[in-house]
């Protein structure tokens, strides 16, 4: 009975060990700027982490006012390789300026209104 029970726990521990969890990451807008007028820098970050909180490297800019965009496509190359997947908007970003060759992503759904809800309903 001890032996199976010491086998049990060798074999979490070395489970433990030659697993590593990798955070997952995010290529994403952080807004910067000041009031009614943001800009954003385009940075990695973990998905969990807060939209002003910190971030692993800074990969550019975008303004939406100018139309201004700016990434350093080598280091957008090293992330995705590395695991690290585009939000929605950036994925489309990149699409237009070229930087990808993908189709475009639905960054958002349109809400459906009360009065086709209550049709469907009924």
């Amino acid at each position: 009975m001890i032996f199976e029970f010491t086998t049990q726990i060798l074999l979490l521990t070395t489970f433990r060990l030659s697993f590593t969890i990798h955070p997952m990451l995010k290529i994403r807008l952080r807004r910067r700027g000041k009031n009614k007028y943001a800009t954003y820098r385009i940075v990695v970050a973990q998905h969990s982490a807060p939209v002003k909180g910190k971030f692993i490297a800074d990969l550019g800019f975008y303004n939406p006012h100018s139309k201004e965009f700016s990434i350093k496509k080598e280091d957008v190359a090293t992330w995705i390789s590395k695991g690290a997947k585009a939000s929605p908007t950036i994925h489309n970003l990149m699409v237009n300026h070229k930087i990808i060759d993908a189709p475009k992503v639905m960054s958002w759904k349109p809400k459906k209104k009360a009065a086709e809800e209550k049709k469907v309903t009924v």
